[in-house]
């Protein structure tokens, strides 16, 4: 998503409007839990005041992602509402300030940005809502096995067997 320069000057002081779809299938082959991403939806404006380039956008889209407990497919929709500053002065470098971006050239491309949101909002584990899934995930493989949490039997150390056999007596005294 690429906006020349001078289209966002000839706005003035009227927001410049933009709506888009775009395709960010590039994260699916970045080290990330992302098996699949649809086109995302792109709408927001961006203000310019003097060198100063505000962008506000929100983003929206479904990506695939693994199930925590049994590694099926998961749809994950999200919305994503995002700011982005950006400077057009050659003497702004990103260490004056890490919240504005430079703009190098004409072009001001928010494409990286997007993805750097949608990147952000991926979670950390999903779960799947399908019952049949979870039973068909295997309990056991090579070395691992699923443990359920249930309360077991209280088994006495047998080094502390004797000492339970006086309590045992005490109790029944």
């Amino acid at each position: 998503m690429k906006f020349p320069l001078q289209k966002l000057k000839q706005a003035g002081d009227d927001p410049f409007y933009f709506e888009e779809h775009v395709d960010i299938r590039e994260l699916e082959q970045m080290n990330n839990d992302i098996r699949r991403i649809s086109p995302v939806h792109v709408k927001g404006q961006a203000d310019t005041r003097g060198n100063d380039i505000t962008v506000t956008f929100s983003i929206d889209g479904e990506m695939v992602l693994p199930c925590a407990r049994t590694l099926v497919d998961v749809t994950y929709p999200f919305h994503i509402d995002a700011l982005e500053a950006f400077n057009l002065s050659p003497y702004h470098t990103e260490e004056d300030d890490s919240e504005v971006h430079p703009v190098n050239g004409e072009v001001l491309d928010l494409t990286p940005y997007i993805k750097e949101n949608v990147q952000l909002e991926i979670p950390t584990r999903v779960f799947s809502e399908d019952d049949e899934a979870h039973e068909a995930a295997p309990g056991q493989g090579k070395g691992w096995q699923v443990v359920t949490e249930e309360p077991e039997e209280k088994k006495v150390d047998p080094r502390m067997a004797k000492l339970q056999s006086l309590l045992n007596d005490k109790e029944n005294e």
